[in-house]
């Protein structure tokens, strides 16, 4: 990873601060992509270009890739989840959630695969989650999660004949900011049903998602590794 260059969506914080974390230790020089820096430790560290962005402009992720070095390994990490109701949703979330969690991934893969293709190697790592295999109660949410784990397969198919490495990760409950929008009862259960009794920490699907994007063998390609520790709701 010496002197690589790893795009990051929402790598302030959260998964995407350890993994932005991970790549500079690495010597990696990261770009982190998110709408705020205000608390981000790394805003002055010589490896790490911040770019302030609001995913919901998909429109614009094609010049936003323009301005920025060839792309080694890009990770979508970006995501919003708003723990509603499938029957309050606005359309406006709707929209939110499509363009952030669907939309700009594909957009980003589509403008950054373009150099990897010319070059014949790139790896990219889509953050999903556990949502995305099973039933859950923020219908759109799942939706979208289900959607970025097909687009990985996809992705893998068109890609992959010209050296690219995708996957994906699905996630369980991790502690997280976004693990504290959903309802304390439904934390509790979750919580109860997973085979250790306590939440993921964000280093632990890190890890996962560091290695897909480094070492992990070219042949694992298109694939989606579950990271929830038994928690599928029963």
């Amino acid at each position: 990873m010496q002197n690589r260059h790893i795009l990051i969506t929402g790598g302030n914080k959260g998964i995407g601060l350890v993994l932005t974390e991970r790549f500079i230790a690495d010597g990696a020089n990261v770009i982190v992509a998110a709408r705020d820096f205000s608390t981000f430790k790394y805003n002055d560290h010589p490896r790490v270009k911040t770019v302030v962005y609001d995913f919901k402009d998909v429109a614009g992720i094609p010049n936003l890739v323009a301005g920025l070095p060839e792309i080694d390994v890009l990770i979508n990490n970006a995501g919003i989840m708003y723990a509603t109701p499938f029957d309050q949703y606005t359309p406006e979330a709707v929209q939110d959630v499509l363009k952030i969690n669907i939309e700009a991934p594909v957009a980003l893969i589509t403008a950054v695969s373009k150099s990897m293709v010319a070059r014949k190697c790139g790896r990219i790592v889509n953050n999903a989650s556990i949502a995305g295999q099973i039933g859950h109660p923020d219908v759109w949410y799942g939706i979208t999660k289900a959607g970025m784990i097909n687009m990985t397969k996809s992705f893998a198919k068109i890609l992959g004949p010209h050296g690219i490495v995708i996957n994906a990760v699905a996630a369980g409950p991790i502690e997280t900011e976004m693990l504290h929008t959903i309802p304390i009862e439904r934390r509790n259960h979750i919580k109860s049903v997973v085979y250790t009794g306590r939440f993921g920490q964000p280093e632990e699907v890190a890890e996962a998602m560091h290695w897909l994007a480094t070492d992990c063998p070219e042949y694992i390609n298109g694939t989606c590794i579950d990271i929830n520790n038994g928690s599928f709701p029963r």
